[in-house]
Parts: C-alpha cells; sequence; structure tokens
C-alpha cells in the first residue's frame, strides 16, 4: 500500500503554496523518497548535502541513515515552517540559500570530503545545477538527482542520437551517469505534466573512461563543445570556425580537425568525448603569433 506523505495537509494548515516561481513539486510517496535514498547509496559515516529540503521528503529517510544532513533551502516559507516546528532530526543542518549560489568547495570542508549530493531539483533550473556540478566536479563525490525524464535522458544519451549534446560530453569528461529510477507525475504534488526520472552521477572514485582521457584544458574543451553544438546543424568546420575558437580560421580548424582524425564535415553529436579532448589538444598546441 502507498504511504503519502502529509505535503497538502501541511501546505493548508500553513498557509503555504508551491511556488512557480522557484517552480516546486514536492515528492508525496513515502516508499518512492525512501527508494531513492537507499539507491543513493548512502552510508552511516556519511555526511550528505540535500539541494532544496521542500517539507523533507528526502530529508527525513536520508537523516536516518546518515551521520549529517546539510539542507538547502531557498524558500522562506518553508524555512520558517521547519524552524517554528522543529520538524528536522538533530542531525540536519538547515541553510537558507540559493542552491545555485552554494560554494561547494566550502561544503565540501564541512563534510569533510568529496561532497554526496542528493536533490529533487525545480526544472526550471535543473541545467544550471548540472553545469555547477560540472564546473565544480573536483568537489565532489556523486549527485542522485530527480529531473525531468527529457533532462535525464540527454545525460545518458548515446552518441549520434538527437538528444546527445553539451551536458552528454561535458559530464561524460568528469563523470559518468546512470538513470537508477522512473517517477511518475502521480508522486508529486502538484502534479507535473511530465515524467521524471532520478539519475546517480558518479565523480569519485574517477570513472575508467574519465582517467584514461589525456590532460586537457577542461575550459577550452567546454567553449569547443558549446561551439560546436552551437550550431548543431552545421558541420563542425563551419560550426567551429563561427565560434571563433582561439581566432583559428575556418581553414586552419578544418587541418586540426583533420590532424584529429575528424572528418570537418561531420556533425557535433557524431562525436566522442575522446574526440573533443584530441580537437581540444590540438588546439591547444597549435603555434599562434
Amino acid at each position: 500500500m502507498t504511504t503519502y506523505l502529509p505535503i497538502k495537509k501541511i501546505l493548508t494548515e500553513h498557509q503555504l503554496a508551491p511556488s512557480k516561481k522557484l517552480g516546486q513539486n514536492f515528492l508525496v510517496h513515502r516508499q518512492t523518497a525512501e527508494r531513492i535514498v537507499e539507491l543513493s547509496g548512502v552510508t552511516p559515516d556519511d555526511s550528505v548535502l540535500e539541494l532544496g529540503v521542500g517539507f523533507g521528503s528526502l530529508t527525513m529517510p536520508l537523516a536516518e541513515r546518515v551521520k549529517k544532513v546539510i539542507g538547502l533551502e531557498l524558500d522562506a516559507g518553508i524555512i520558517a515552517y521547519h524552524l517554528e516546528q522543529q520538524t528536522l532530526p538533530g542531525n540536519v543542518t538547515l541553510i537558507h540559500q540559493d542552491l545555485l549560489k552554494a560554494d561547494f568547495a566550502e561544503l565540501a570542508v564541512q563534510t569533510n570530503g568529496p561532497l554526496k549530493i542528493l536533490a529533487n531539483l525545480p526544472y526550471s533550473i535543473s541545467n544550471l545545477l548540472l553545469f555547477k556540478l560540472v564546473e565544480n566536479h573536483e568537489y565532489l563525490d556523486r549527485a542522485v538527482l530527480m529531473l525531468q525524464k527529457e533532462v535525464g535522458q540527454r545525460l545518458t544519451a548515446p552518441v549520434g542520437s538527437k538528444e546527445y549534446g553539451v551536458l552528454s560530453v561535458l559530464l561524460a569528461d568528469c563523470a559518468s551517469v546512470k538513470t537508477i529510477m522512473q517517477v511518475g507525475p502521480d508522486q508529486f504534488h502538484p502534479r507535473p505534466k511530465v515524467d521524471s526520472v532520478v539519475v546517480k552521477i558518479t565523480f569519485h572514485p574517477v570513472p575508467t573512461r574519465v582517467a584514461q582521457l589525456p590532460p586537457h584544458d577542461r575550459k577550452l574543451l567546454r567553449r569547443i563543445v558549446n561551439a560546436a553544438f552551437g550550431q548543431r546543424r552545421k558541420t563542425l568546420r563551419n560550426s567551429l570556425s563561427a565560434g571563433m575558437i582561439n581566432g583559428l580560421s575556418k581553414e586552419q580548424m578544418a587541418a586540426l580537425l583533420i590532424q584529429s582524425d575528424i572528418n570537418p564535415s561531420t556533425r557535433a553529436e557524431r562525436l566522442t568525448i575522446e574526440d573533443f579532448v584530441r580537437l581540444t589538444n590540438a588546439v591547444t598546441n597549435y603555434p599562434t603569433g
């Protein structure tokens, strides 16, 4: 039998409402929340960062399994509710903060190691957070995230598919990604118009594929990937030259693509992370001046 969390009752009694601006969809199925925490792989010795505490659907089962939870929450009404009602266990530290502005390096210090992150993300900020994770990957152990199904599919998309894009490549450069759970709209309040998935993004220990990549300039890689997919219907020769990568001309870029064993007439979705890294190093080593 499915057990429903009393989210609707809490909202009514405390004169709160889901914020459209913040993209709030609260998880209301207790078993789903418990299953997500179970699949996250956390242990009793872990300190975990939860992004977006809400009414504690994930926080409560998480707190039962780990040593410490640091929970970030932006909604002042929800913060006030937790403080007034003393709803959260003693091993949960609630912080009123925008998760997109969080200092992951400092939080990693507070949790004594690479961050283990759990989150039911507002769909409107999922891409922004994913890019933040890429930029801060050295401070991360793993991230278990509830995402819109379409976004989750992009993260695990195979090369050559229409879903394969910038985040597919950039995450492949620093992590491995696996879909661990499907979640239907009926498991939230308010009910979203789309299906959801839970993905597990593993940064540490460094996945084998990532460890096998040669050293490269990650900032330059990101510029190249963004330019390549910025006009994804164009050939790489054209999209990369339009991106003005290191001031290289179309002819110079075509030569570097050939040098990197990449057909200049192909398109971005045909390139693996290994292809992009080879091209990045070719651009890095190209003589200038």
